[in-house]
């Protein structure tokens, strides 16, 4: 079966630079890696093949000749199991970080999960800014064997089967690589007496209160991490972090956009044709709005700095009221027989009283006259 091409291989092009076939090669061996993948032969060739890849596009020498005349410049010095013993150690350290290979060898300690927390909060709660108090399910360290697994008294003791170092070296005749010991599973410690309150894991469930700074302006999405307070590590490793995701209940009143809170108000028919001024809710209280005569429904209102303020500092954003011009109801007869009146005034001196009506009316005819062409 012929060779892929090296380039297709890594996924990346021609004149990709060292430090993207690096890349490149580094994200295949994460997903392809042995240690991740027990057992799955297809991901191991892979693993191979991006090696090989690797050895040869790494090198300016062999890539010269590659790009020349293809795999019959580099066949016999790329080994076909992947790399050769001589370069082993170079590509170890592309990944040697991550999986525990390359040339230098160490035990490996396990950092608590990171978890989240999903916090409700009412709008002014999130404009405002608040601290408020959880309560978080977990893991915490075990307090009996302070974290270590061990019965009180005793010790995890030194790995045999990998002497304390956390790997052990696999050969399969010319591929070579350095994996996380089986036994220890790369603490390079084992328990040989565990603890009875943990049953050797060093970490129990627990629930703790936490108190959480809310400041002002978060929204349906922001996080607040709270260093530390995930779940303990396995043997006494550092914990992972808590992140509090903040979710923002709907208001009955407000709605917002970013900074900017937005509301309907409603208006009299008589304050909007005479104009006058009325109440308007705000989340620091009620403020005077003045309506000007004439004002038609949709109309909108600015009230600068009545909005929320940015999370990461600078003005705070408005409040937009909407006019919502009401009709009345429940007329009394009088009060029928005087919009009569006042109608029939209105048509009588010819002067223009509805602002939309004649474009409007323009726009319905020019339809119809469309569809009957």
């Amino acid at each position: 079966m012929a060779k892929r091409d090296y380039y297709e291989v890594l996924g990346v092009d021609r004149n990709a630079s060292e430090a993207d076939v690096k890349k490149a090669y580094r994200r295949l061996a994460m997903k392809y890696h042995p240690d991740r993948n027990s057992g799955d032969a297809n991901a191991e060739e892979k693993f191979k093949e991006a090696s090989e890849a690797y050895e040869v596009l790494s090198d300016q020498e062999k890539r010269a000749g590659y790009d020349r005349f293809g795999h019959a410049a580099v066949d016999g010095s790329a080994s076909a199991s992947g790399f050769n013993a001589g370069r082993f150690n170079d590509i170890g350290d592309v990944f040697g970080d991550i999986f525990g290979g390359g040339s230098r060898s160490r035990r490996t300690t396990s950092r608590g999960a990171d978890l989240q927390y999903t916090l409700d909060l009412t709008l002014e709660q999130a404009v405002g800014g608040d601290t408020v108090e959880i309560r978080v399910p977990t893991l915490a360290g075990c307090d009996d064997c302070n974290g270590t697994g061990a019965k009180p008294g005793t010790s995890p003791a030194t790995c045999r089967e990998c002497d304390g170092r956390g790997q052990i070296r696999v050969s399969q005749g010319f591929f070579s690589l350095q994996q996380t010991c089986p036994r220890c599973r790369g603490n390079g410690r084992v328990i040989l007496e565990p603890c009875r309150t943990c049953a050797g894991r060093g970490r129990v469930e627990s629930r703790k209160t936490l108190s959480v700074k809310v400041p002002p302006g978060v929204d349906s999405g922001d996080r607040v991490r709270l260093s530390g307070e995930g779940e303990a590590g396995m043997n006494g490793a550092p914990p992972g972090d808590l992140y509090v995701q903040m979710r923002v209940a709907e208001h009955p009143i407000f709605t917002r956009d970013g900074t900017d809170l937005y509301c309907e108000v409603p208006v009299s028919f008589a304050d909007a044709a005479l104009g006058g001024e009325i109440e308007v809710p705000t989340l620091n209280g009620r403020v005077k709005l003045k309506v000007p005569q004439e004002t038609q429904t949709g109309k909108l209102f600015r009230l600068r700095g009545r909005g929320a303020p940015p999370v990461r500092g600078g003005p705070d954003g408005d409040l937009l009221c909407r006019v919502v011009v009401e009709t009345p109801i429940h007329l009394s007869d009088k009060q029928k027989a005087l919009l009569r009146d006042f109608k029939a005034s209105l048509e009588a001196n010819g002067t223009k009283h509805s602002p939309k009506e004649e474009s409007w009316f323009q726009s319905v005819k020019s339809f119809f006259e469309g569809l009957a062409k």
